[in-house]
């Protein structure tokens, strides 16, 4: 039973211990990844998989990342080839996931998959849950822990306005250092694809694997392809030099607005405020959302696939 506000847990052993519980129980737990904080549910649980869907309001098609705690769990899970065995060695723990054949017994939810023959993995860099998940030996299905199509949180009072009773505690493992989501490779026979840009970039998976393959638009495979995503609820306009009389204005580089995403131009930074800057531009009393040019360079694709999204 969800009380009126989530429980905040400490970054402690009684806090994770607490945290455990809470899953094994079936309950939601948001968690802290390197990235944004997760919504978390076991993820052999057709009660608990859920349970997320109706906290999101979050479309049944649109499939959820599992968390792992070691390649081994996620080898139980998926099919392993020399493409994806390569890029975990790279990447993980990391902001990569990997979307891969599941394997036949594997034991997830269906909801998990949102039907699909394939499943979207990840090992997340960040202590506390790589502690949580070691003391569970469990896989956790984590999408991010706020109402979809919504700005992700990266800050626990994000999750709590987010989401609010929906969630039964948070994991206080304070910001999220990078920010962003983690990319999502779908590996093929014959390749690869992007599904998502995020934090790993294009040309570090091209040195591993080569050139990525075509992506098909109109194929739903993994979170974060909805042409709608990320939204802070008002008007978004994008290239902004300067704000008009009912913007708030988010900055870069030169240009300061009321939140600057890096005022000295680093995309990593950029990558790490987006959705601070973009949540104190819902809660402002500004009736629209102006942000300045990112340059696509490098992690710089990643944050203007999350504005356009945003803007759409």
């Amino acid at each position: 039973m969800q009380s009126e506000c989530p429980e905040l847990l400490q970054p402690d052993e009684a806090g994770l211990a607490r945290a455990a519980t809470i899953l094994r129980g079936g309950g939601l737990v948001a968690v802290p990844t390197e990235t944004v904080y997760g919504l978390g549910a076991r993820a052999d649980s057709d009660a608990a998989v859920a349970a997320i869907y109706r906290a999101k309001g979050r479309p049944n098609f649109n499939p959820l990342i599992v968390h792992v705690a070691s390649l081994d769990m996620a080898r139980r899970l998926a099919r392993f080839d020399t493409q994806a065995e390569r890029l975990a060695a790279r990447f993980w723990p990391g902001p990569l996931t990997l979307v891969l054949g599941l394997r036949e017994g594997a034991g997830l939810a269906p909801a998990v998959t949102a039907g699909l023959p394939t499943v979207a993995l990840r090992m997340p860099d960040h202590s506390l849950t790589q502690a949580l998940l070691a003391a569970l030996q469990l896989p956790l299905a984590a999408p991010s822990a706020n109402r979809s199509g919504a700005v992700s949180p990266t800050q626990p009072a994000h999750v709590a306005g987010s989401l609010g009773p929906r969630v039964d505690a948070i994991l206080d493992g304070g910001a999220c250092p990078r920010g962003l989501e983690s990319t999502i490779v779908a590996l093929r026979d014959g390749g690869w694809q992007l599904l998502r840009p995020g934090p790993v970039t294009e040309a570090e998976i091209e040195e591993l694997l080569g050139p990525a393959l075509p992506l098909d638009h109109t194929r739903i495979e993994a979170p974060g392809q909805l042409a709608q995503h990320y939204s802070p609820g008002k008007p978004v306009r994008l290239g902004a030099e300067n704000a008009e009389q009912d913007e708030f204005l988010i900055g870069y580089g030169p240009i300061s607005g009321d939140c600057s995403l890096s005022p000295s131009g680093d995309l990593a930074e950029a990558a790490a405020r987006l959705y601070a800057c973009l949540h104190a531009g819902a809660a402002s009393g500004r009736a629209r959302i102006a942000v300045a040019a990112i340059p696509e360079d490098g992690m710089g694709a990643a944050i203007n696939d999350r504005l356009r999204r945003a803007a759409a």
